[in-house]
């Protein structure tokens, strides 16, 4: 299958899901592409979408000021942790990766179906944003899937739907670039993946207000766990396949 084609479905069905959830847009099409596509090309592609639509996001869901106020320091150890495990986990196997983004996937459909995560007093914020920043950049550098600590975090805060949607939108946006500027420099974003990956941005928004629209006008709940059921599927096909690797 031709790889344009095999991303194009891939952002739309991501897009969509994350216009309905919020989340979900890298976890989604990383799964998806890696069923024809080796791991370090199909997280080059999803640089520029998960970039574009997150900013996109982010400045749909207002109040960005109060936004960056209050998880700044969540931003920036993000950055620190995305950009140094990026660089530092370059050599990385593409099995290895491939088991990684499997379990990152299951993570994020365990978190997802049971709210897991107890809440937590405000006094321990401080130390909630690193340890969970530094978490996420880890995963993110590796995978550029850092949506089960992220959602971590927020459920221990206990935030409503527009918060969660303000938040995730800033964090992924921040920690996105410091992985576009690694995959760069390192040579994993070659120009003519670049290029695709920018054209990605159509499909991407075209799904996410798709996504918008069926948000509105349906039950989210079965749909969620619809998709999750999905994501099931497709982690565990990953750990399948970096245990029969080659």
């Amino acid at each position: 299958m031709p790889l344009m084609l095999v991303a194009a479905v891939a952002f739309l069905l991501a897009g969509t899901i994350k216009g309905i959830t919020g989340i979900g847009l890298p976890t989604a099409s990383i799964a998806f592409m890696t069923l024809f596509v080796d791991p370090r090309t199909a997280i080059a592609l999803v640089l520029f979408p998960m970039l574009g639509s997150n900013i996109w996001q982010m400045l749909r869901g207002g109040a960005f000021l109060r936004t960056v106020k209050r998880y700044w320091l969540f931003a920036v150890v993000l950055v620190a942790g995305v950009g140094a495990t990026a660089y530092s986990t370059q050599n990385t196997s593409e099995r290895a990766l491939m088991a990684i983004l499997g379990f990152v996937v299951l993570v994020f459909v365990l978190l997802s179906w049971k709210k897991l995560i107890p809440p937590l007093a405000d006094r321990f914020d401080t130390a909630a944003q690193i340890g969970f920043a530094l978490l996420s950049g880890v995963i993110g550098g590796m995978t550029a899937a850092w949506g089960p600590p992220m959602a971590m975090y927020l459920a221990t805060k206990g935030v409503d739907k527009d918060e969660f949607i303000r938040a995730t939108g800033f964090l992924i946006s921040v920690g996105s670039l410091p992985l576009l500027l690694a995959y760069a420099q390192i040579g994993f974003l070659t120009g003519p993946l670049a290029g695709l990956s920018l054209a990605m941005l159509v499909p991407t928004i075209l799904g996410f207000s798709l996504g918008e629209l069926v948000r509105r006008r349906m039950s989210v709940e079965a749909f969620r766990r619809a998709i999750l059921i999905l994501f099931v599927v497709l982690g565990l096909n990953l750990i399948r396949r970096a245990i029969w690797y080659g």
